[in-house]
C-alpha cells in the first residue's frame, strides 16, 4: 500500500471515522451518539477536560487522588499549589516585571515587545503551570475585560492590566475586578475614558461597561442611563509622568446622576472617585450582571446553550457570596448540568494548541523562548492568538463561531507538526520510542488501542480500524519492533488520533 505523504491526504484515508465528525464535533451541539462516544470513564476526566486546558495523565491521577473536591479546592487556591517550575520559567520574560515609565525607557517609540512578551508568557503558562483552572479563569476574564494584545494604545501597560486587574482577581470578587479595571490605564486608554472630561465626556466606557463588562445589553438601560455614566466617571485618567492611574476632581462633572436605578447626589469634585466607585460596585452587583457572568460561565464550561434555570441559581450564588467568582465554580463544577455534559463544549482552537501540546508531553527548551513564540505562531495560524481579539467583546466562547473547513485542516496540520517535530524543533519533544509500550503489544490493534488510551481516555473499534487499514494491515496483523507501526509511521498515528472528534471535543 502506498503511504500518501501530505497531510491532507494522510486524512482522507481516514474520512469515513475520523475526520468526518471533525466538523460534527464543531457544531453547536454534539449529538447523543458522540455524547456516548467521548463519554469519560470517571467524572475527573470530564472535570480535566473541562477545567483545564487538556488533562495529562499526571493531571488525571493527581485529581483520582484527591478527588473532585479536593481537586477544586485545590485549583481554587492556586497560591497553594507548587508551581516552581513555572515560576522558573516565567524569568525568562524579565520585562514583564517592568513598570509604565521602564517599558517607555527600555522600548521607546511604541516598541512592542513587551506585548509580545506578555502573549509568550501567556502560552507558556497555559500550556505547563500546575495551576490550570486559574489560567482558565484569566482567560475568561481577558475575555470578558478584553483590552487587545498587541494594539499600540496600550503598548507600555497592557502586561500591567493582566498582572493587576485580571491576575489579581480571576478568583476573587468581580466587584474588585470591574473597579480595578475601569481604573487601569490599558483600559482607560483602549476605550477613550482617559480623555472624558466634564466639558467633553466620552460615551465608549460609560456603554461598554454597562453591554460588555456588567449588566448586558437586555438589561433595559438607555441613551440617557449612558450619558449619566459618563459624566459620572469623568476624571479617571493616565497620568503624563508615569503613566500611571490618577483622579483629577476638576475633570470631573458634579451634580446629581441616575443610571438605571443607581443615583447618587455626586455633589462635589474632590468626592467624584468615591462616587464612580459606588456606581461600579452597584453594577457589578446588579442581578442582571450576575445572570449575565453566570450564563458566561456556563457557555465556557458546561454547554453553548445554557439552561436558563442553572444560569438563575448560579446568579443567586454569586450574589449571595458578594460576587465572589470561586463560590460559583465549585457550584457549577458539582451539578447534575455538568455532570451530564459530555460533547456538548468543543475546544477553541487556541485552547487546541495547548492541549496538544500537554498531551504529547512537550516541554519548554532550555533556555531561551523560540519554542514558546512558535507555539504563539501556531495559535496565530488556527485562527486565536493569546489575547488577538480586537473588538471589546473579546473572543466567542461558542463552537460556531469557531466552525470552518479550513480552521479544522489547520488544527490538523497543527497536530501532525507537533507530534512530529517536524516543526519547534526547539522544544522538548518526546522520544518516538516512548510512544511505545513495554512490552510491544502484539499486534497492531492492540497498539492502536494503547495509543487511545493515552491520546483520548478511551478505545474505539473504528478509529481502530481505519488507522490499521491506513497502514495497510488488520488490527489482528502481529507488530514487531520493525513494523513501520512502531518506527517511521508512529507519530503519524499519533497524530491523527489527534485530528479524532475525540480531541475537538473537550
Amino acid at each position: 500500500m502506498t503511504v500518501p505523504s501530505s497531510p491532507l491526504a494522510r486524512r482522507a484515508l481516514l474520512r469515513g471515522a475520523l475526520a468526518a465528525g471533525a466538523a460534527a464535533a464543531l457544531s453547536t451541539r454534539a449529538s447523543s451518539a458522540s455524547a456516548a462516544e467521548i463519554a469519560p470513564a470517571d467524572i475527573n476526566l470530564h472535570l480535566l477536560s473541562r477545567a483545564t486546558y487538556g488533562p495529562t495523565q499526571a493531571a488525571l491521577d493527581e485529581a483520582r487522588a484527591l478527588g473532585l473536591a479536593g481537586w477544586l479546592s485545590a485549583q481554587l487556591d492556586p497560591a497553594s499549589i507548587d508551581d516552581v517550575q513555572t515560576d522558573e520559567l516565567l524569568t525568562r520574560w524579565p520585562m514583564l516585571s517592568m513598570s509604565a515609565a521602564e517599558v517607555r525607557a527600555a522600548f521607546p517609540n511604541g516598541n512592542w515587545a513587551v506585548m509580545y512578551a506578555l502573549r509568550e508568557a501567556t502560552v507558556a503558562r497555559a500550556v505547563w503551570s500546575r495551576r490550570q483552572l486559574f489560567e482558565v479563569m484569566v482567560d475568561f476574564w481577558a475575555n470578558h475585560l478584553n483590552v487587545p494584545n498587541p494594539s499600540s494604545e496600550v503598548w507600555d501597560v497592557r502586561h500591567l492590566y493582566d498582572r493587576d486587574v485580571i491576575r489579581a482577581h480571576a478568583l476573587g470578587r468581580f466587584a474588585d475586578m470591574l473597579i480595578a479595571s475601569a481604573k487601569h490605564p490599558a483600559m482607560l486608554r483602549y476605550l477613550d475614558n482617559a480623555n472624558s472630561t466634564k466639558n467633553k465626556p466620552n460615551e465608549n466606557y460609560a456603554r461598554e461597561s454597562l453591554e460588555l463588562h456588567s449588566v448586558g445589553v437586555d438589561a433595559g438601560y438607555t441613551e440617557q442611563d449612558v450619558k449619566q455614566a459618563a459624566l459620572l466617571l469623568t476624571g479617571f485618567t493616565v497620568t503624563s509622568t508615569d503613566w500611571t492611574y490618577a483622579f483629577v476632581p476638576s475633570r470631573h462633572y458634579v451634580g446629581r446622576v441616575t443610571i438605571m436605578g443607581f443615583t447618587h447626589p455626586n455633589s462635589t469634585a474632590a468626592d467624584g472617585e468615591a462616587a464612580a466607585v459606588a456606581y461600579l460596585d452597584y453594577l457589578a452587583h446588579h442581578p442582571a450582571t450576575a445572570r449575565r457572568i453566570a450564563h458566561k460561565l456556563v457557555e465556557r464550561f458546561i454547554t453553548d446553550t445554557p439552561p436558563p434555570q442553572l444560569v438563575e441559581w448560579l446568579a443567586q450564588v454569586y450574589l449571595q457570596n458578594d460576587t465572589r467568582i470561586a463560590p460559583v465554580l465549585t457550584a457549577l463544577f458539582q451539578n447534575a448540568w455538568f455532570f451530564s455534559s459530555p460533547g456538548q463544549k468543543a475546544r477553541m482552537p487556541f485552547e487546541d494548541v495547548v492541549a496538544t501540546v500537554r498531551i504529547l508531553g512537550i516541554g519548554p527548551e532550555p533556555a531561551g523562548v523560540d519554542g514558546v513564540k512558535y507555539l504563539v505562531s501556531a495559535a496565530n495560524n488556527v485562527g486565536q492568538p493569546p489575547q488577538g481579539w480586537a473588538a471589546p467583546n473579546g473572543y466567542p466562547q461558542v463552537a460556531a463561531a469557531w466552525s470552518s473547513s479550513s480552521a479544522t485542516v489547520a488544527r490538523w496540520n497543527l497536530h501532525y507538526s507537533l507530534a512530529t517535530a517536524s516543526q519547534a524543533k526547539t522544544l522538548v519533544h518526546q522520544a518516538r520510542a516512548a510512544w511505545l509500550p513495554t512490552p510491544l503489544p502484539a499486534t497492531h490493534g492492540e497498539l492502536v488501542d494503547v495509543l487511545c488510551d493515552r491520546l483520548l481516555q478511551r478505545r474505539s473499534p473504528a478509529k481502530r480500524d481505519a488507522l490499521c487499514a491506513y497502514l495497510g494491515v488488520t488490527p489482528a496483523t502481529k507488530l514487531t519492533a520493525t513494523s513501520a507501526a512502531a518506527t517511521s509511521k508512529l507519530q503519524t498515528l499519533v497524530a491523527m488520533l489527534l485530528d479524532a472528534p475525540d480531541f475537538f471535543l473537550r
